[in-house]
């Protein structure tokens, strides 16, 4: 099982993102698990900073594409072009075409423009004038947003939601880290001197190898409960997509080879469902995102057998 791979990757991203050794595991989780990850948080805690420092150690192409309001789908995914010696359009590709892209403040440009990436998040190719380009593997997407109630943002439509695996918060670093941080040397220049310590090769390894882990039909029983209760919530305006279960159960899988087991556990479910469930559900009465008080007394009422 090369675990090692990921264990080398996690420590070295430690050393550059102080105290989020957590966020830093449901980050490559999400990677191995082939899903993308929509971090959402005030700016300056270090969201682009940690999609950098992934992209750095595993030696991944890297693309950071700043959306704005009047960004363009073409400004995403490329534009053909004529070429007078050829005399036909020649496509040129768009920064989708990395193998690690980094969606800033993904909510600031127009629901037209987020849409763009919804092929490419999916079937993992981009289709332009009719020809299909596939993308390079692996490929993950790390969206960042700003909180809603900020000025100048439009709220992600829920199908554009569910193309994320996981959703987290970084959050403000403790006191410790916090320090580390204004002691230390500048964690752009940390950046710049780290080699990477791993290969695309041996990312794709950890996801085939993932896939391998053992679920028992018990633990599916659970996880369909889990997927029922939240159908079946009048609170809710509706529940987890079968998509959401799968990326559930890819998510255990990931989660559980980090931690060197071959077989999935209940707390494996139940440490990821908030991540992969909280950006899904939304409450019939206002559409607000369900609260977590709220989805802590989902998941409380639903019991292993």
């Amino acid at each position: 099982m090369p675990v090692h791979h990921a264990n080398r990757l996690l420590e070295a991203a430690g050393r550059i993102i102080l105290g989020k050794q957590r966020e830093l595991r449901l980050a490559l989780t999400c990677l191995i698990a082939r899903g993308h990850l929509l971090i959402e948080d005030v700016p300056g805690v270090g969201k682009t900073t940690l999609a950098q420092v992934l992209a750095r150690l595993m030696g991944l192409q890297f693309q950071r594409i700043q959306f704005t309001s009047d960004l363009l789908p073409a400004d995403i995914l490329g534009v053909s072009i004529f070429d007078r010696e050829t005399s036909a359009f020649r496509f040129h590709p768009g920064p989708v075409f990395a193998q690690l892209i980094l969606a800033d403040e993904i909510n600031r440009a127009t629901p037209k423009t987020q849409s763009a990436l919804l092929e490419a998040m999916e079937e993992r190719q981009v289709t332009a004038d009719g020809e299909t380009f596939p993308l390079s593997e692996p490929f993950f997407v790390i969206a960042t947003q700003n909180p809603a109630h900020q000025i100048g943002t439009f709220p992600l439509p829920e199908s554009q939601l569910d193309r994320f695996l996981l959703r987290m918060h970084l959050g403000y670093p403790d006191r410790k880290a916090e320090r580390a941080l204004l002691q230390g040397e500048d964690r752009r220049i940390l950046l710049e001197r780290q080699a990477p310590v791993s290969r695309p090769e041996e990312i794709l390894e950890l996801q085939m190898a993932a896939q391998e882990i053992h679920v028992a039909d018990a633990l599916i029983d659970y996880l369909q409960a889990l997927l029922g209760a939240t159908r079946s919530n009048p609170e809710l305006a509706a529940g987890l997509s079968p998509r959401a279960g799968l990326g559930l159960l890819a998510a255990a899988r990931a989660w559980a080879l980090l931690d060197g087991r071959d077989h999935v556990l209940p707390e494996d479910v139940q440490t990821l469902f908030p991540h992969v469930a909280a950006h899904r559900l939304h409450l019939a009465a206002d559409g607000r995102p369900i609260p977590p008080a709220a989805l802590a007394r989902l998941m409380q009422s639903v019991t292993l057998r």
